[in-house]
């Protein structure tokens, strides 16, 4: 009988064995690197070049305020030793006053173009889940991963996704 029982548990976990080695390789896993994706998918380019466009009055604006501020500054530095007390001080007043409308309007430009800019990349990514789901489903992958520490390079589906995005458009 403990033969029968040995042999019987001995059989019972090969067999076990061998069902998740069968599942095992069954089971497909690909990964996706989305930096890629935003690099290298034309929509990620071309809503680059959408941004590049929107922002890019109020960037040369920008430069050419700062410009004018700098330029200020250093007439202000060549000249203060021949000012009077009254005037050094309005214009040390003036050039803070214009630093200060200066970052104020570098902040608003930048937390602007950063909310574009999600909003931009968000319409990439979306399409891109889209296209992975895709893909995943047409040659039946079981998980999908985005971010891992390491990954085989056998398991990167990313040119297929780029590629099914770059024609989808």
């Amino acid at each position: 009988m403990k033969y029968l029982f040995r042999h019987g548990v001995a059989f019972l976990l090969g067999a076990l064995a061998l069902a998740a080695q069968v599942q095992a390789e069954d089971f497909r896993v690909g990964f996706v690197n989305t930096d890629r994706i935003f690099r290298e998918a034309n929509s990620a380019k071309a809503a680059q070049s959408k941004l590049e466009q929107e922002f890019a009055r109020r960037e040369k604006e920008l430069n050419d305020l700062g410009t004018s501020l700098k330029t200020a500054s250093d007439k202000f530095e060549r000249e203060a030793a021949t000012l009077s007390e009254l005037q050094r001080g309005q214009r040390q007043k003036q050039l803070v006053d214009q630093d200060r409308e200066f970052q104020r309007k570098r902040r608003e430009f930048q937390e602007d173009l950063n909310a574009r800019k999600n909003e931009e990349l968000q319409q990439v990514l979306d399409r891109a889940n889209r296209v992975v789901r895709q893909v995943a489903e047409q040659e039946k992958y079981d998980l999908i991963l985005q971010e891992a520490v390491y990954i085989n390079p056998k398991h990167d589906i990313t040119d297929k996704v780029i590629k099914a995005l770059n024609s989808a458009r």
